[in-house]
């Protein structure tokens, strides 16, 4: 699918937890491939990630956008407080921002997030933070593009699937952070 069409952002509803689940799934298998096994990425449950979507719309956190382009789902924006223990309690974190691959570098990941950072300043959130995978260099661009920083000291190991993988966190401060198109 082509996203020729500019995106419509809105809150998510039930009806798109399906389909978010599939945008999941296969952003996950082309932005991962390489980094975890084919096999693990061939064994991503669209059902197990569609029961937690339904659960967090259910609970309200994370809070969660979808992308429309013609009515169908083409990404999505979890955000909500910050899941990082001492994290003051104005700090935001973005848990999931996914598209499907077919709307890569369209600008519809611009769009999510600067609907999802109007919300998070409303909220008089002083920063937002992250966390991305280190070996993941388009998700790396883009987020530094936006105005995040890599937080110095942050790198994490995590065990997924068979895969050892390094994780980053990034960090906007929203009262410092530079105005420039990007962060609206």
């Amino acid at each position: 699918m082509e996203s020729a069409a500019p995106a419509h952002i809105e809150a998510a509803a039930p009806a798109h937890c399906r389909a978010i689940a599939e945008v999941h799934v296969l952003s996950w298998q082309q932005a991962y491939a390489g980094l975890f096994s084919a096999e693990h990425l061939a064994g991503l449950s669209v059902d197990r990630r569609e029961a937690v979507w339904r659960e967090a719309l259910v609970n309200g956190t994370p809070q969660l956008l979808v992308a429309l382009v013609e009515g169908r789902v083409v990404g999505f924006i979890a955000f909500g407080p910050s899941r990082d223990e001492g994290a003051a309690p104005d700090c935001a974190e973005v848990w999931a921002l996914y598209l499907a691959p077919a709307c890569w570098s369209q600008g519809t990941g611009r769009a999510l997030w600067l609907a999802a950072l109007q919300r998070i300043r409303a909220q008089a959130c002083s920063s937002v933070s992250l966390w991305v995978l280190a070996g993941n260099a388009r998700a790396r661009r883009f987020y530094e593009a936006a105005g995040f920083a890599p937080d110095a000291g942050s790198m994490r190991e995590l065990t997924i699937g068979s895969a050892r993988v390094g994780e980053l966190r990034y960090v906007l401060a929203l009262t410092l952070a530079p105005p420039n198109a990007f962060q609206g």
